[in-house]
């Protein structure tokens, strides 16, 4: 069986919706793709689902983003999985259709590639009853849109090992998704059993003419939906419980679970309610088409998720993980500071907002310090530098997931005080910010100005020597004022 660092192919089964995601998943992230479909349509179809997960991960890690994956359309189900060192069907919820082809795609598969279904709710042991060799056959379930949502729930057959678990798991978590291995194979397995409660408890109040589609999304994206995309349904109640928690709050609100307010069973999906529920959903679309759709769908998705990244928690912390390995990866800058225009540093303009700037130019120096021995532990010993003076000078644009990088040029130094400039080019070099600051250093604890410690002070005159034979910026010193006339 392979290792996951030893992935680099994957072989996609079905173009759909899903399959097409799973393309823009596994590109995006660097893998080479070999999909089937026979639908004729497929290659275009799969790269409108392309452009669309490119504008929505460009939107939301910018310059981390690996080098993309190439996409090749098979010609048939042997060419897409035959040299695949893992394979993704997405094939429609059919049982007997899925059984067949899972045991076509073992007979044209190499012997240790694993074989992932991305079925929402059929048992892995029943369809992997053709195969061969079932332990090497797992569920990776993923959402919609796969290229954006990262949850994938993991389900493994009764003869599934364990090892194709964990492999699944890892290739997941290395595409940026937040794998849950389901422990009972169970149908529907967790998300989709949740899902359909609420489904068919819609349905009953748009047949029974309580409620239109449009005012159940509004129940929904205006109340516990908002709650729902970070804390769940258990943390939301523990938290409604009040200090006494969960245990006062299923005291308090138990006795309503006897009511009768919900329909246990599923709604007759009548011809009747179809053309009601068709109808309204059209009138609530507005005329938008599903493209535009889609990518306002993808912008509200990113824009939650940067936030959530903010607080490292939920998803965000789930984005901030894969963030962090993807640069890792890159190799390391000990002369500035190379990054890329974030989604919370865009202004109403859709450029880099001012702050933006002085933060980019803050890490900067934090890279300055660092590299002079005044990091972290020499904070936490009580010695600091504070910025006592800045000069921002914007030169350019700095778009949403652009490259960027910072350089700095120490133009002198005291005993108290550190004189640098730094300037901001993008991925052309072309300069589109300069930031000319005076640090102080100070005795933290005493709160007042100080000598810099020998070691600091060593490096830092090290460096003033260096810089010295580069070229003084033309903008060093200069001032904020009208030209006179």
């Amino acid at each position: 069986m392979s290792d996951v660092t030893t992935i680099r192919s994957i072989g996609l089964v079905g173009g759909g919706v899903i399959g097409a995601g799973w393309a823009a998943r596994f590109a995006l992230a660097g893998y080479d793709v070999r999909m089937f479909d026979p639908d004729p349509e497929i290659g275009r179809k799969v790269e409108a689902v392309l452009g669309n997960a490119r504008r929505a991960q460009q939107r939301m890690l910018g310059a981390l983003l690996p080098a993309e994956g190439a996409v090749h359309i098979a010609t048939s189900l042997a060419d897409a999985v035959a040299n695949a060192d893992f394979i993704q069907e997405s094939l429609p919820e059919i049982e007997d259709l899925k059984q067949r082809v899972l045991a076509q795609i073992e007979a044209a598969a190499r012997p240790d590639a694993i074989i992932g279904s991305s079925t929402s709710g059929l048992l892995p042991s029943r369809l992997a009853a053709n195969m061969a060799h079932p332990e090497r056959f797992v569920v990776g379930h993923p959402f919609n849109p796969v290229y954006l949502l990262p949850l994938v729930e993991i389900c493994g057959g009764d003869k599934t090992s364990q090892a194709t678990k964990d492999l699944a798991t890892a290739l997941y978590t290395s595409c940026g998704m937040q794998p849950l291995q389901v422990r009972v194979e169970v149908d529907g397995f967790i998300a989709d059993r949740l899902l359909e409660a609420l489904w068919r408890e819609a349905l009953w109040l748009v047949n029974d003419g309580v409620a239109t589609t449009a005012e159940i999304d509004d129940a929904i994206r205006y109340g516990a939906g908002l709650r729902w995309s970070f804390m769940g349904t258990f943390l939301t109640y523990r938290l409604a419980g009040g200090e006494a928690g969960m245990r006062h709050f299923l005291a308090q609100f138990g006795p309503a679970l006897k009511l009768p307010w919900t329909h246990l069973v599923a709604c007759e999906l009548t011809d009747e309610l179809t053309d009601t529920v068709a109808a309204q959903s059209d009138d609530q679309a507005a005329g938008i088409g599903l493209r535009e759709y889609e990518q306002k769908r993808d912008d509200c998705l990113v824009d939650v998720m940067t936030a959530l990244k903010a607080n490292d928690f939920a998803a965000g912390a789930t984005l901030k993980a894969y963030g962090d390995r993807l640069a890792a990866k890159r190799p390391a800058d000990t002369d500035g500071l190379s990054t890329h225009v974030d989604t919370a540093w865009i202004d109403y303009n859709g450029h880099m907002t001012e702050w933006a700037y002085l933060k980019v130019f803050g890490d900067t120096t934090d890279v300055l310090l660092a590299k002079i021995g005044a990091g972290p532990d020499y904070v936490a010993a009580g010695h600091s530098f504070y910025t006592v003076e800045s000069h921002l000078r914007h030169l350019g644009q700095a778009r949403l997931g652009e490259a960027i990088r910072a350089t700095t040029q120490v133009l002198d130094a005291d005993a108290k005080r550190l004189h640098i400039f730094h300037t901001m080019t993008g991925a052309d070099g072309t300069v589109i910010a300069t930031a000319e600051h005076m640090l102080l250093h100070v005795d933290a604890k005493a709160d007042r100005a100080a000598a810099m410690l020998p070691p600091v002070a060593e490096a830092v005159a090290a460096l003033v020597e260096a810089h010295a034979t580069l070229e003084r910026p033309a903008a060093a010193g200069r001032a904020i004022a009208l030209a006179k006339r």
